[in-house]
Order: C-alpha cells, then sequence, then structure tokens
C-alpha cells in the first residue's frame, strides 16, 4: 500500500455490515499499481447515520466512494444527480464528488456485460434465463436489456415476490416473464444464458446449487451458465455446467469490471484490471 501522506486522497466503501467487503483488497493494489497517492477505506455507516456521513464525507474531501447492502437504494435522494442506468437498476453503487454535489451511478450492469461483450453471440436471438428477483437481478435484466434480448425470463420462488418485480419496470424495451422453479425443465433447452443472482452455492454452503444437477441437464451444450457468486470459485452450479459443455462465468469478474468503471470514474485513469483480479485471487486463495 502507498505510503499515507498529507495529500493522499480518500476513498472509500459504504456498507453495513462491511468488514467482508473485497473492494479495499482490489482497489489499494489498483491505486498503488498506478502510482497514485490515494488510500480505499470501509467505513461501516448505520442506515440511520447515511445522510450524516455523507455530508461529512464532502466536507472532509472524500473523492469518491463505493455503495453496498444495505445503502444502494436510499442513497439516491441524497445525490444531486444519478445516472439513468442507476434509476433503471434503483440502486447505485458507485458515488462521486462534484462542484454541484455528489452524482451516482451504477457499474453493476457494465460489470455483469464485460465478460458477455467478448463473446460472438446473436442476443437478439436470445431470451435469458435468470435465477433470483433480488437486487442483483434487477442489474442482470437491465444488462440484457442493453445486450439487445427481446424477452427475459424470471424464475424465482415467491410468487407475489415475482409479480411485483414483473411490474416495477418502467420504459423496459425487453419483456419480462416469470416463472417458478418447477418450469426450469422447460425453460433451459431453449436458453443459451442462464445466470444465478442467488446466493445459493456461495460460501460457507458450498455444496448447495439453485439448480439441481439432473435439471442442470438440460442446458444446451454451448451455453453461458454465469454465476454472480465469486466464493468458491467455481461453484456447484458453475462446475455442473462446465460438464454439461457450457461456457461458465464466475463472479469475480464481474466484480473485479465493476470496481475498474469506479476506478475510472474517481481517477480519470485506465484502470490495471489484470491487477485487480491478482490480488483478490491471491486473497482468495484462488489458484
Amino acid at each position: 500500500m502507498n505510503q499515507i501522506t498529507g495529500a493522499t486522497q480518500l476513498l472509500g466503501v459504504i456498507g453495513d455490515p462491511i468488514s467482508h467487503s473485497l473492494s479495499p483488497v482490489m482497489h489499494n493494489a489498483a491505486l498503488e499499481a498506478l502510482g497514485l497517492n490515494y488510500v480505499y477505506v470501509p467505513f461501516q455507516i448505520k442506515p440511520q447515520n447515511l445522510k450524516t456521513a455523507i455530508a461529512g464525507f464532502a466536507v472532509i474531501g472524500v473523492k469518491g466512494f463505493s455503495v453496498t447492502i444495505p445503502h444502494k437504494l436510499d442513497i439516491i435522494p441524497l445525490l444531486s444527480q444519478v445516472s439513468q442506468t442507476a434509476k433503471l437498476v434503483g440502486a447505485v453503487n458507485t458515488v462521486w464528488y462534484t462542484e454541484t454535489g455528489w452524482c451516482g451511478t451504477n457499474t453493476d450492469v457494465a460489470g455483469f456485460l464485460a465478460p458477455l461483450k467478448t463473446l460472438s453471440y446473436d442476443w437478439s436471438q436470445i431470451t435469458p434465463v435468470i435465477l433470483g428477483n433480488g437486487g442483483a437481478a434487477r442489474a442482470v435484466v437491465v444488462g440484457c436489456t442493453q445486450l439487445g434480448c427481446p424477452e427475459i425470463n424470471i424464475v424465482g420462488r415467491d410468487p407475489e415476490k415475482l409479480e411485483l418485480f414483473k411490474h416495477t419496470w418502467n420504459n423496459l424495451s425487453s419483456k419480462i416473464n416469470i416463472y417458478l422453479p418447477e418450469q426450469l425443465p422447460e425453460l433451459l433447452p431453449q436458453t443459451q444464458l442462464l445466470v444465478n443472482t442467488t446466493p445459493v452455492g456461495m460460501y460457507p454452503k458450498i455444496d448447495q446449487s439453485p439448480i439441481e444437477a439432473k435439471i442442470l441437464e438440460k442446458l444446451a451444450a454451448g451455453a453461458i451458465a454465469y454465476d454472480l457468486i465469486y466464493t468458491p470459485n467455481p461453484t456447484q452450479f458453475l462446475q455442473k455446467a462446465r460438464q454439461q459443455g457450457a461456457i461458465i462465468i464466475d463472479g469475480l469478474e464481474m466484480l473485479v469490471k465493476q470496481g475498474a468503471f469506479a476506478l475510472k470514474i474517481w481517477t480519470e485513469k485506465e484502470p490495471p484490471i489484470e491487477i485487480m483480479e491478482r490480488s483478490l485471487k491471491k486473497y482468495l486463495k484462488i489458484d
């Protein structure tokens, strides 16, 4: 880490809890590699203290910060400007300071899309299947819309929450369809993109999978299986999908890419993506 001096600029991440965040690992590695006199630190902020904390950040000259649970939605009214992407997702994960106040956007969408854009698929012919209907699923839906997917199939366990999810979208160019898990055997053979946005299979419950192996067998060879989870690496879900001949993408790449997009906003420098990824793999003990 760079030596902290009287001229060191401050970046950070806010959340509650925050001790689990990997953002300080990759961002400080990147800042050191870039030779910038910045430091990136975690701030545990209770929901009732959010407004006071953001005002305090402005006073002490914080340049920008990442936003994680539970503040991604509640921070929006405290910002002077919010990007169209963040409005569509309904959440902000990256904030920076300008002369007019705090501005916010959502880099999760760009982070999700980054590995997909390297693949040669006709997205206008693909109907993605998304497992889960929480906050992470919203960023994935917006990403799939930006790819040009005409329809998106959402799979969740709670019919009421699914209906609510379906009807919270405004001006979305893709059609949202909702399904229960028992309908997966019909959906999987027809898709080329299967995305898990649920926490099922995340450490420490590494033996779990959001889809039973027998059902996952219906996924077409050559389809993409994408898991937003990054530990374990790979998850049971991705291991089984790879056995089926699927192209697999893990959550570590999305984590790094969304962080890289944020870092570029704060520093106006090209982020050292390989160094960010390598720092996380070393920290997580991933080969």
